[in-house]
């Protein structure tokens, strides 16, 4: 059975592992632990806790447990002082305080959830993410950055404070991989920071796993305003220390009226440049776009993007390259 190791957080990461959860696969995830945004922020600001937020919604992506725990996984409190809080953050928050250990509470939530596939945090130390644009400025923590929308400058250098090292099973999971799917999800906030980890890029230099970059739908405001397709590989080249094998780019049509949302926030489709003089992989195009609007929830306070790729056509296509 291929080992499988998806690396990012939020989002982009659910639907992915949402797709190959039922496949025949040994599946696992590196989550990213430098989210300071919403619920995960004020949590870790008034608890000491690690951030909960990207753990959680890999957990529910690959859990097999009864909907009534799905769904509390997922409420948002709307009203009262838990007014945008998640439950199931502050169940995870919650059982950090009450555990040994970080490892026990992924082995508590993972049985709660009955998870199928390996939830692996990239570290188990405290650290927030820092960015340097072209024009000088420095931002720092995750949901500063995240939410730096009106920055046109690009990223120069993302860094975390302070540095962290690796979780030696997320090392050991990248080493053992045959394939390693990065994206789809804010380059700079969800992907990249999981390659910052002190271990992680030489363990990635010395896998034999194939790369897989799933390219993302539109642009990003703050992190990678007008970037194109081939702005996107690079980047992520960079960090990654080797250039991805293959790429995964999006050729269905988006609805004219999200097309319409994401201009009025300055954010476009991202354009596919990508060729032999600027891209040695394999190029992959297909439609792996979900035309319904994402709906956010009820007491959620962060600004939500409203496109998704859909679970099911990107599953198709990862299953092509994965078997």
């Amino acid at each position: 059975m291929k080992k499988i190791t998806v690396i990012g957080g939020g989002t982009g990461t659910f639907v992915v592992l949402s797709g190959l959860k039922d496949r025949p696969l040994n599946l696992g995830v590196i989550v990213s632990m430098m989210d300071s945004g919403g619920s995960t922020g004020r949590l870790r600001d008034q608890l000491g806790v690690l951030p909960p937020g990207d753990l959680r919604q890999a957990l529910l992506a690959l859990s097999d447990a009864p909907i009534l725990w799905r769904k509390l996984f997922l409420y948002r409190f709307q009203t009262g002082d838990l007014e945008g809080h998640n439950f199931g953050n502050i169940f995870l928050s919650t059982l950090e305080k009450v555990s040994k250990d970080y490892k026990e509470v992924i082995k508590s939530a993972s049985y709660v959830l009955k998870t199928k596939g390996a939830v692996i945090p990239v570290t188990f130390e405290k650290t927030h993410l820092a960015v340097e644009y072209e024009n000088g400025v420095v931002v720092k923590k995750e949901g500063n950055i995240d939410t730096n929308y009106s920055e046109k400058s690009r990223v120069i250098k993302e860094y975390l404070e302070p540095q962290v090292n690796a979780n030696p099973q997320a090392i050991s999971r990248i080493l053992e991989s045959d394939y390693i799917i990065a994206g789809p999800g804010d380059l700079y906030t969800s992907i990249i920071p999981t390659l910052l980890v002190s271990g992680m890029k030489e363990a990635i230099a010395k896998t034999k796993a194939k790369i897989l970059y799933i390219l993302n739908l539109m642009t990003k405001s703050g992190q990678t305003t007008n970037y194109s397709a081939s702005d996107h590989v690079k980047d992520m080249s960079y960090y990654l220390g080797k250039t991805p094998d293959y790429v995964i780019v999006n050729s269905g049509e988006i609805p004219k009226d999200i097309i319409q949302w994401y201009e009025r926030e300055q954010e476009h489709t991202v354009k596919n440049d990508l060729n032999r003089e600027n891209y040695t992989g394999k190029i992959i195009v297909d439609n792996v776009v979900d035309t319904s609007e994402f709906k956010k929830e009820g007491g959620d306070v962060l600004f939500r993007s409203i496109l998704r790729h859909n679970s099911e056509k990107l599953a198709r296509v990862l299953a092509n390259v994965l078997t």
